[in-house]
Parts: C-alpha cells; structure tokens; sequence
C-alpha cells in the first residue's frame, strides 16, 4: 500500500492496495452483503414457518374437537333411544301410569302426543288383560346423527304375559326411532315398527 497524492487532488490521501490483497477483500466484502441477507431472511422464513404451523396445528385441534364432539352426540343420541324403546317395551298393568310416564318423559313431539292421546285407553286394556311386557335391548345403531336430529334403529325382544297367555309369548322388534335434541336432552319424536 502506499500513499498516492499531488497537489491538483487537493490534498487528499489515495491509499493503493496491492492487487492480491484488493481480490482477497471483495469476496470477503460479498461474503457479509450475503450473511446479512441471510440473517434477516432466516428469521422471516422461522416466524413464517411458525404462522403456517399455529394455522394448521389450530385447525387440526378445531377438526379433531369437532370430530370428538360428533362421536359424542351420536353415543348419546344412541343412548336415549335404547332407553326410549327399553320404556317402550316395558310395560306393566300393576304400575303403568308409571311406565307411561317413563315413555312420555323421553318424548316429544307428535309420538309425545299419540302416545299421550293413548293412555286412557290402554291403561284400560292393559289392566282388563293383566299385561306386562319385559323388554331386552339386543342392537342399536345409528343411521344417521346430526347436531340436533339422529335416527336410530334398534332390534328388541320382550316377553309378553296376560290372561291369554299366562306362561308368556316372546315378541320380536325392528324399530326405528327418530330422535331429536331439545335443551340438552335426545327425545324421542316418532317410533316406527320396521321390517
């Protein structure tokens, strides 16, 4: 290096570097122009990276929730109506006002209403023939469950005694029961005897 300078440059000192010392700096000085840009681009693609991860961890935890939510409902909806067609398989002539009143409780709707219309009479019937059905849930299973609808099929047996048949008859059920959630609860709103 040595000092370059006249008296038209005013003074000013010029500093020459050898030539292969000028080569050995510009890679160098390139060297820190990359580092740089790629120090401010590593924390961007991170923090992106990160955004992208929280976005599908969250909406994955949304999906799973969901999914859980779904199975639960239909478990309880499946729940309601075995217990809405175990009531309705269970009755007794010596305590049927309350055994009408366990199937009125799990229902609404039209079935609520039929039923209801209903109890007059067969607390007659059911007394003149000293009936009492014992059902027995044997299958269950959901068709189809939404958020406030499911249809359930259940498959039941009952052994039916009364004044005609004293030792008891076995009956078989296929019933299909449509249910629906009201404040909290699965109801039960129409029952279908089915092939």
């Amino acid at each position: 290096m040595s000092p370059a300078g006249d008296g038209a440059s005013g003074g000013r000192l010029r500093l020459r570097l050898p030539a292969g010392a000028a080569r050995a700096l510009r890679p160098t000085a390139a060297g820190v122009v990359r580092a740089a840009r790629h120090g401010r681009a590593v924390p961007a693609v991170l923090a992106v990276a990160a955004v992208l991860l929280t976005a599908v961890s969250g909406f994955l935890g949304l999906r799973v929730y969901e999914r859980h939510q779904e199975e639960e409902r239909g478990r309880d909806a499946l729940a309601a109506a075995r217990q809405s067609a175990l009531n309705f398989t269970s009755l007794d002539y010596r305590h049927y006002g309350r055994d009408s009143r366990n199937v009125l409780k799990g229902a609404t709707g039209s079935f609520k209403q039929q039923f209801a219309a209903q109890t007059k009479e067969l607390t007659k019937l059911v007394a003149k023939n000293k009936s009492v059905s014992e059902g027995k849930i044997l299958e269950a299973g959901l068709v189809r469950s939404g958020e406030r609808s499911a249809r359930v099929l259940v498959v039941a047996d009952s052994k039916v005694t009364n004044v005609a048949a004293p030792e008891g008859r076995a009956r078989n059920y296929r019933l299909q029961l449509d249910m629906v959630r009201r404040d909290g609860r699965w109801l039960t709103s129409d029952i279908e005897f089915v092939g």
